[in-house]
């Protein structure tokens, strides 16, 4: 699918904005819960019209990131968390996912093995550490990366109301949102390679008869993060403007435990996290699907 014609307004402005927007809250610099610029700044920022700015707010509201008031802007309420069982911090302090990204992309070679429903918080993520890589901040010479997705045609038990005609439109807006993010990661990744930005660029997306009930990345064969998804219903407007109550998962605001091997192998967190690239590798080899 051509970026260029992804997505409620399409448009490669629409995709930029949205994917440096994500980015921005995914690594703080719009925190949670902090009210992101007017729109007309956001315009002047990005170098876009109004009316793409709006589009953008309204995706962004629709994905669960933000959550629009008139007269009072538009709130972050949400991102990606995670606790760390192996912090020498306060043990109920939690801290983003960004900076565990980022440095992984601190070494030669980075190497990532993803399951999720989709692959928006990666593409966020990617999205910043690509601004690192032109800047030349960091200079990774490998990444690979592997990513599980259900299949498209899977029977979904989220994003439902019951009424068949409803669920189908909100089917077709997740598959949408997932392929939108797809299509991003791919050019953001493809770009590292025909501009020279990374001397090796490996990207592979397979698709399993799965339906997740959590999220896991995998992160250089050394460490875990796993979140279970939580079910909650919330309104969600439809492609033709009409307003449901569905259910939805927290994705974004899933609470991720970070598991990091232990020199020890018999490690509580060794075996967990061992364990996890086991089952990675055996869905990806025996139930994974290209395209």
């Amino acid at each position: 699918m051509d970026e260029e014609t992804v997505g409620d307004g399409g448009g490669r402005e629409f995709v930029r904005v949205a994917g440096e927007l994500r980015a921005r809250m995914t690594d703080g610099t719009y925190g949670l819960y902090s009210i992101l610029p007017p729109q007309r700044k956001l315009a002047d920022l990005f170098g876009v019209s109004r009316d793409t700015v709006q589009r953008v707010i309204k995706e962004l509201g629709s994905e669960g990131w933000i959550e629009t008031r008139q007269g009072s802007g538009s709130r972050v309420v949400r991102t990606q968390h995670i606790h760390s069982s192996t912090s020498s911090e306060r043990p109920d302090r939690t801290v983003t996912l960004g900076p565990l990204i980022k440095r992984a992309f601190e070494q030669r070679e980075v190497v990532l093995d993803i399951y999720t429903l989709t692959s928006e918080s990666l593409e966020a993520h990617i999205r910043t550490q690509t601004e690192r890589i032109r800047a030349r901040q960091i200079a990774p010479e490998r990444v690979a990366l592997r990513m599980l997705l259900p299949s498209e045609d899977l029977d979904l038990p989220y994003w439902r109301t019951g009424d068949p005609e409803e669920d189908r439109a909100l089917k077709d807006r997740y598959l949408d949102i997932a392929r939108r993010h797809t299509t991003s990661l791919r050019t953001l990744l493809k770009d590292w390679r025909t501009m020279k930005l990374v001397p090796s660029v490996e990207l592979e997306i397979r698709w399993a008869p799965l339906v997740p009930a959590f999220k896991l990345y995998l992160i250089n064969g050394s460490e875990a993060l796993h979140g279970l998804y939580q079910v909650f219903p919330r309104a969600i407007e439809l492609p033709d403007g009409r307003e449901v109550v569905a259910t939805d998962v927290f994705g974004l605001g899933a609470l991720l435990t970070h598991h990091v091997k232990d020199a020890d192998p018999h490690a509580q967190d060794t075996v967990f996290v061992e364990g996890l690239q086991a089952w990675f590798d055996s869905v990806w080899e025996h139930l994974g699907v290209s395209p």
